[in-house]
């Protein structure tokens, strides 16, 4: 994805692949913004002292992620085929990769951050797929893809076919389309008042 945008590079505008959780540039920002991706990051109070750190005064801070409640039907099928005999021992030490928080939790944690007056809010975004091809391109890229790489090949296809077959029986409706719950945690704050020597780690 940064090799095919960075023919967009301009002089104000470049693309990094880091890892947001050390997140140390040389400069501050006007808005650190983020859509659909902050619940691939599970430290979200280490994420927010360098959030905070790079802000410039008067900036301004705009996420959405995912939140409790999120692509629940998902969520259980994964569970069940997690669990099932033939692909448990391959799960033994798997590691939930996705955060997501109620909007109570997420709001007393950003409260204890550096950021001045957070406003946290919840949002229902539940999808209605179109049909089922629909649903299962959005399973496969890229709600399956930390849980495939947990297997070995010869087990792979089997367990992406058992989820997609499971997701189609609880998302299909009778007119052929498919319906996914899609709730978002949607967090917008200024930059600290004073800005000071913010905390290192």
């Amino acid at each position: 994805m940064i090799a095919a945008t960075r023919v967009n590079e301009r002089p104000n505008a470049r693309f990094l692949l880091a890892d947001i959780a050390d997140f140390e540039l040389d400069r501050r920002f006007d808005v650190i913004f983020s859509n659909a991706a902050l619940h691939w990051v599970k430290d979200h109070r280490r994420l927010y002292r360098h959030v905070a750190r790079a802000l410039r005064d008067g900036g301004r801070v705009r996420f959405n992620f995912a939140g409790e409640g999120n692509c629940s039907h998902f969520v259980a099928v994964v569970r069940e085929a997690t669990a099932r005999a033939e692909f448990a021992a391959s799960f033994a030490t798997f590691e939930w990769p996705w955060y997501m928080p109620s909007v109570d939790e997420y709001s007393a944690l950003v409260a204890t951050s550096e950021l001045r007056e957070p406003r946290v809010w919840g949002e229902n975004a539940d999808r209605l797929f179109p049909d089922v091809e629909a649903m299962i391109a959005w399973a496969d890229q890229p709600s399956l893809v930390p849980l495939l790489a947990h297997l070995p090949d010869d087990l792979k296809t089997v367990f992406r076919d058992y989820v997609v077959a499971r997701m189609v029986e609880e998302t299909r409706r009778p007119d052929g389309t498919c319906f996914e719950t899609f709730r978002r945690i949607n967090v917008a704050a200024p930059a600290p008042r004073s800005r000071g020597d913010l905390p290192r780690e």
